[in-house]
């Protein structure tokens, strides 16, 4: 089963609620009542490969830690330890949206140009990627540095929308 990711920005949480509401919890990034500006990166989750990407920039080991997130949607309680109590929960079926911590949004931001290939080449190493090579990761590298810079210009957020 594959993991769809669309990394985009917005000025709060509460904006991507209304959206994702509007659109019933389709993709923030053009759909009805969306619109949002953003990345489509299939498989880029918050934890793990923007974690390694992270990692890459700052040229340090990974470590799950890396990227301090905080879910917008589904919203209401989280289920309890049992799990969800129903097969349709949103919180099992997804989508789930995610805020990422700033500071992870400047860290991006804050690579410079020259930079990006190499970033894109030590990402690569990630096992995840099943070896791709940094060439085809640099558009990707280029978009989300990007989104960062626009989001940081805009006093933005960070957010990841994930769908199963």
């Amino acid at each position: 089963m594959g993991v769809l990711t669309d990394w985009f920005r917005a000025a709060d949480a509460e904006s991507v609620v209304a959206a994702l509401i509007r659109s019933e919890g389709g993709s923030p990034l053009g759909g009805p009542g969306a619109g949002f500006a953003g990345v489509e990166a299939k498989q880029v989750d918050p934890t793990v490969l923007l974690g390694q990407l992270v990692a890459a920039v700052r040229r340090i080991p990974w470590q799950v830690d890396l990227v301090a997130t905080r879910t917008v949607w589904p919203t209401g309680p989280a289920p309890g330890p049992d799990g969800p109590a129903e097969e349709d929960d949103p919180w099992l079926t997804g989508p789930w949206v995610e805020e990422v911590d700033g500071a992870v949004r400047d860290v991006l931001a804050d690579v410079p140009d020259h930079e990006i290939a190499a970033v894109a080449a030590r990402w690569a190493r990630a096992e995840e990627w099943h070896g791709a090579t940094g060439e085809e990761l640099r558009p990707l590298v280029e978009d989300l540095v990007r989104l960062a810079r626009q989001a940081r210009a805009e006093g933005e957020r960070l957010y990841c929308w994930i769908c199963l």
